[in-house]
């Protein structure tokens, strides 16, 4: 048979008429799935639309039975069609009834055609149905037929996508790009988030998919490119990643793939074949977003995802898109979904109805989360592909506590979260009508709960939870969210700002702890193999001294001839609080002599979260007023295990015998030496690690705002007498006995609680974990 016209070309252009008219959809994609057949003269041509059911359905044909349009269906996985849409993967087939996965349909009549050629109909990296053409004749089809397929599935993608399909079809069961899914991740921080998704890298919608000069494309793409490559080169000219290091190592691979051949000859075939510049990024991106899900290589998974960074950094500069959040669009309640974001760039958000934030990546400790929980927000973690199966404005929920996210969600799921947000909103009550009662344990031991902050939008808190004071003031948020290094004068006004919120109550202010994964953008870095081991905190002060006496001068400015408790971070050895101590003794003097009025009390202390002090613990206590305990890294070091590694951040419990025992020989000496002491970390805000704590001797723990009611009830019911000889017990066994507290002894102090459903769970948490059996029924006390 001729073919006097053919090609991908050849096709878009009878495509790009065939949706210039005024047709009914059906009767579009029928004249669609024609002119593919004439074009590739194929005696079949047929599509499959996924349908929120998981069956792929077929919604038109020609060549077969057309009485089974709309009548036959495939799940996904079954047949050719099914396994196509599973894997995201054309097959090209000479005698297709002679693979596996054939699966044969009377209705459709097929049984007379030999070769197959089937191309998934990809967006984003994500099926939504599948292209089909047959012959009789067996054969293979040829590359620039393939070509032809995959183009002509891009633009009936966007048909899908655009909505056009969706009154098509068997009734009851919609498409499955708008069919309802549950995605189950980690829970970061509790809470229920209710919104609509803000994708923090929004997706540019390509609508002008045909063109009409190639050449002038290809030259608008080299022209991107060039933008692109020039902003990349002029990001590497930039003082921090000027040298060595992590920074540097990304931008060299996005400099590398902005000058990759075979991905720059891919944009222009599509080019060439008849789509715009941007409709050609965005094929060449979906191809690839389809092999990154196929991918279990990490190494290779995680290049698959510069390369779809990259592609959305071209999409901008075609269409003179800004980069990053675009928050005009942003209105109502709203649901950030991100692969990963930093601390600085969620509090851009922060204040404009955010309600929750789901990540494909991060863990517990991972500083993003930190803020988040620090602003009540719900977050849930490690959800691969998330942002690739969710849409702008598409309705979500995030539940923080069980790690569920529901996108779409149906009336009944939305209708159980909102029964579920009034039991929330009673439980606050419950908290809230406590939170002036004394801190005491049911045998009067008084608990001083206070809170951790770093930054002023977090002081308000101190007042609304009734806190003691604060635990722990970050002071390296305000330099990590600057734009450049915070100016003396206005780290003075921050410190005087928070000592004036805090209203007589005790603050302790912990000195600049940068370097390792905080890294400031416009101080330089340096690579470093293990940077949390590196060179950050004390470390990096001690070797900038410049650093740590602007903010001591500030602070001791700032405190106004008030009391003042400056703590060191990630001190390694006693020497290094000498030598602090000589600067900050320096700068007083320094004041002292200009007529600065000083602190009538200035405390010095120590955060506990490097092991080897636990070597030196008498020698610590004779040089410091005060301890704190920086769980969140002590963990980690004493585990040896990465707290921002995902594959790892739940594997070690912080309640096993070897961490608490370390937590209570620091309060034994603490309590010796007649030091005081506290624990400030991630721990703290969980009710049982704080009943665990109180049973360990610790009379002060601070925590994210938010905790500070789950640990108050906990703390109000607890008898400590009770407790406290069960846990020195079973510490004092060895770890491979049984598991630490499995011991029914400690069922009547968990019953006499008056709890919380919060509380309720996580006691059930406890038992499935710990004591591996039944729950006994207890009742529940609002």
């Amino acid at each position: 048979m001729n073919r006097p016209e053919s090609g991908p070309r050849v096709l878009l252009k009878h495509l790009r008429e065939v949706m210039a008219e005024a047709l009914e959809a059906q009767e579009q994609l029928d004249k669609i799935v024609m002119h593919i057949a004439a074009n590739m003269v194929a005696d079949v041509c047929s599509v499959y639309v996924l349908r929120s059911d998981d069956n792929l359905e077929l919604y038109a044909s020609v060549g077969l039975n057309p009485d089974a349009v709309h009548e036959v269906s495939l799940k996904v996985g079954q047949g050719l069609v099914g396994t196509i849409a599973a894997n995201a993967r054309s097959l090209n087939l000479e005698d297709a009834q002679k693979h596996p996965a054939f699966a044969y349909l009377p209705e459709t009549g097929e049984e007379v055609f030999n070769s197959f050629m089937g191309v998934p109909i990809l967006r984003a990296g994500r099926a939504l149905g599948v292209l089909v053409v047959q012959n009789k004749e067996g054969r293979i089809f040829g590359d620039v037929e393939i070509e032809a397929l995959e183009t002509t599935a891009m633009v009936i993608a966007e048909l899908i996508a655009a909505g056009q399909l969706a009154g098509l079809g068997k009734q009851g069961s919609g498409l499955d790009l708008t069919r309802p899914l549950m995605l189950t991740g980690v829970p970061l921080a509790e809470g229920i988030g209710f919104g609509k998704v803000v994708l923090h890298e929004p997706r540019v919608v390509v609508t002008d998919l045909f063109n009409e000069d190639a050449q002038g494309e290809i030259e608008r793409l080299g022209a991107a490119l060039g933008k692109l490559r020039i902003s990349i080169d002029g990001l590497l000219q930039r003082g921090e990643v000027t040298k060595d290091g992590e920074h540097r190592e990304v931008l060299e691979a996005y400099r590398m793939f902005a000058n990759d051949r075979g991905w720059i000859r891919r944009m222009e075939e599509a080019i060439s074949n008849g789509l715009t510049a941007e409709a050609s990024v965005e094929k060449v991106q979906s191809d690839n977003r389809a092999r990154m899900a196929r991918q279990s290589d990490p190494y290779l998974r995680e290049h698959l995802h510069d390369l779809d960074d990259l592609a959305n950094r071209l999409l901008r500069e075609l269409m003179g898109k800004p980069h990053g959040p675009m928050d005009e669009n942003i209105t109502g309640d709203f649901v950030i979904v991100a692969r990963n974001m930093g601390a600085a760039e969620l509090l851009d958000y922060a204040g404009k109805n955010l309600r929750g934030l789901v990540l494909e990546e991060a863990a517990p400790t991972s500083h993003v989360v930190i803020v988040a929980r620090a602003l009540g927000i719900a977050v849930v973690g490690q959800l691969s592909d998330v942002i690739s199966i969710s849409e702008s404005n598409d309705t979500i929920i995030v539940d923080g506590e069980s790690g569920d996210v529901h996108i779409r969600p149906t009336e009944e799921v939305e209708v159980s979260y909102a029964e579920k947000v009034e039991l929330l909103v009673r439980q606050q009550a419950l908290y809230e009508n406590m939170k002036n009662e004394p801190s005491l344990t049911k045998d009067g031991v008084a608990i001083d709960l206070l809170m951790n902050a770093g930054l002023l939008m977090d002081l308000p808190q101190l007042e609304n939870v009734n806190a003691a004071g604060i635990g722990l003031f970050r002071t390296e948020l305000q330099f990590m969210v600057a734009a450049s290094f915070p100016r003396p004068g206005e780290q003075e006004e921050l410190y005087r700002s928070v000592i004036k919120a805090a209203n007589g109550k005790p603050v302790t202010f912990r000195t600049l702890d940068v370097g390792g994964d905080k890294v400031l953008p416009y101080l330089r870095s340096v690579h470093e193999e293990n940077p949390a081991l590196g060179w950050r905190a004390i470390r990096l002060s001690l070797d900038r001294p410049g650093l740590i006496r602007t903010q001591v001068k500030a602070l001791l400015k700032a405190a106004d001839g008030g009391s003042l408790k400056i703590m060191l971070p990630m001190v390694t050895e006693v020497r290094e609080i000498t030598r602090a101590k000589e600067i900050i003794d320096h700068e007083v003097e320094l004041l002292k002599r200009f007529g600065h009025e000083m602190p009538t009390e200035l405390k010095l202390g120590v955060m506990i979260e490097v092991p080897s002090l636990l070597w030196q613990l008498d020698e610590l206590m004779a040089e410091v007023d005060f301890v704190s305990i920086g769980s969140n890294d002590l963990f980690q070091f004493i585990m040896a295990s990465d707290r921002g590694n995902a594959k790892i951040s739940n594997r070690f419990s912080p309640l096993s015998r070897p961490f608490l025992r370390a937590l209570h020989q620091i309060a034994l000496k603490a309590d010796e030496h007649e030091t005081e002491f506290s624990l400030c970390g991630e721990i703290a805000g969980q009710p049982l690690a704080a009943m665990a704590l109180v049973a360990l001797g610790y009379r002060a723990i601070s925590m994210s705002p938010a905790s500070l009611g789950p640990v108050k009830a906990m703390t109000l019911n607890l008898d400590k007498s009770k407790l406290e000889p069960l846990l020195l017990d079973a510490l004092a066994k060895p770890s491979n006995d049984t598991p630490l507290l499995n011991c029914w002894r400690t069922l009547p102090i968990l019953m006499e609680f008056r709890i919380s459903v919060a509380f309720a769970t996580l006691i059930r948490f406890f038992f499935a974990q710990f004591v591996r059996k039944p729950v006994p029924t207890f009742r529940i006390v609002l």
